[in-house]
């Protein structure tokens, strides 16, 4: 019996696979506007719509939007919850490797990307020094470089569990990940051990941060930022001002699709995987302008959206040999059914392989969406007392796309004066 399936099959299973997905757009827009509050009370009125059972996109997504509303305590225990379901989904992922071989990465409960589970103590830093705390602080900067340490160890259950399964496929996971040391946590460990009067472990912290910027060009194809020269040679009679300033939005993720078809077969091999994709933003430039005259020009310091990009490669490596392990079997199947030679009940069941085949493998574009991409910095001396002072975002075209107005800022002599300034469009 020979029967021209192919086209119809796809045509069948490009139908079947379509399926609505939930718009962040509204959210989008008002996060990208500084309406945070707003953000933040429709992500808690459509939860149950948007992440189901997914605690760790959850506690990411409303941590970082609280901790932009200025919401630090509530942002605190966000992230915390985060931090520890990451930590409970990747015990789980032990248990559930076995479904994300049979239909795709979904059916396994999202740990969260690497660069997210770094990142979340940063900014938990950050939440313990706006509520003044900088013992804590500490421990979640200690907290993010201990994670680090442990990156490339991450995987090795499913490396091996990949390499059981198929030593080919396993090549593909083979990708080193060049991200070992982070000079936005560097550069904050600097500050908050300066301010404890702790100035050897400050000075440790300023050697990493340059360090961080010789041994990973790949992350860091640019120059350090100037001020941190002089972080730790203030004059006695100044008080230090220092400026961390986010732009953008982090990356989120896209299908890439590719289809193989299987020799003497109307049966193709499907692999679905997720990619990187950056998000346009609006600010290009960052500056400061003092009502006294003064004007501090920002610098890079950290890339976020680079590192997401670099420490996805070896999550991404063993999706791509779980898929092609996937879809090799299902392809094949469909393909052996199709082939056999009876009366049709087994080029049905052929068809019936095919269509689940390609309906069942999607990629996984689970994300948190509300990491900034770049951080940047900038500092000065002045006199202590009290200053007013704008931070302008400035666009492409060099005209100002954002300004944030501070009156009155009391600069003290002793202690840490870090103003934390965010334009996520």
């Amino acid at each position: 019996m020979s029967v021209r399936v192919g086209p119809w099959i796809l045509f069948f299973c490009m139908a079947a696979a379509g399926c609505a997905s939930y718009s962040f757009d509204g959210i989008d827009e008002d996060v990208r506007n500084a309406r945070y509050d707003a953000a933040l009370k429709k992500l808690e009125k459509e939860k149950k719509i948007i992440y189901k059972n997914d605690a760790v996109r959850y506690y990411l997504d409303t941590g970082m939007i609280a901790h932009f509303s200025a919401q630090y305590e509530d942002s605190i225990k966000r992230l915390q919850n985060g931090d520890r379901a990451i930590e409970a989904a990747w015990t789980k992922s032990i248990s559930q490797s076995a479904a994300s071989f049979i239909a795709n990465d979904t059916a396994v409960e999202y740990a969260g990307e690497d660069y997210e589970d770094l990142y979340l103590n940063v900014f938990n830093a950050l939440n313990y020094y706006h509520c003044g705390n900088i013992e804590d602080a500490l421990v979640e900067i200690r907290r993010m470089q201990e994670k680090l340490r442990k990156l490339s160890m991450r995987y090795n259950a499913a490396e091996t569990e990949l390499a059981r399964r198929n030593m080919e496929a396993a090549k593909k996971a083979d990708v080193k990940v060049n991200f070992s040391n982070s000079a936005l946590a560097r550069y904050l460990s600097m500050l908050f051990y300066r301010a404890e009067g702790s100035r050897d472990d400050a000075r440790i912290d300023r050697d990493e941060l340059k360090r961080a910027f010789e041994d990973q060009k790949n992350i860091y194809p640019y120059a350090p930022p100037s001020n941190i020269d002089d972080e730790l040679s203030v004059p006695e009679d100044k008080a230090r001002i220092n400026f961390l300033a986010f732009a953008g939005l982090s990356p989120v993720k896209e299908e890439e699709t590719i289809r193989i078809p299987l020799a003497d077969s109307n049966s193709w091999i499907k692999i679905a995987l997720p990619r990187m994709k950056a998000r346009p933003s609006t600010a290009s430039k960052i500056e400061v302008v003092f009502d006294s005259g003064e004007k501090v020009k920002l610098a890079l310091l950290e890339d976020i959206e680079r590192v997401a990009t670099e420490t996805f490669k070896k999550h991404k490596g063993i999706i791509e040999a779980k898929s092609i392990i996937r879809g090799t079997v299902k392809g094949g199947i469909a393909a052996g059914l199709m082939a056999a030679d009876d009366d049709g009940a087994l080029l049905l069941l052929g068809i019936a392989a095919q269509l689940f085949a390609e309906t069942s493998e999607h990629a996984d574009l689970r994300i948190a969406r509300y990491f900034p991409a770049r951080a940047y910095t900038g500092a000065i001396n002045l006199k202590p007392g009290k200053y007013s002072f704008t931070v302008n975002y400035y666009n492409n075209s060099g005209k100002i796309a954002a300004s944030f107005d501070y009156k009155d800022v009391v600069l003290k002599q002793d202690g840490l004066n870090l103003i934390e300034t965010v334009f996520l469009d």
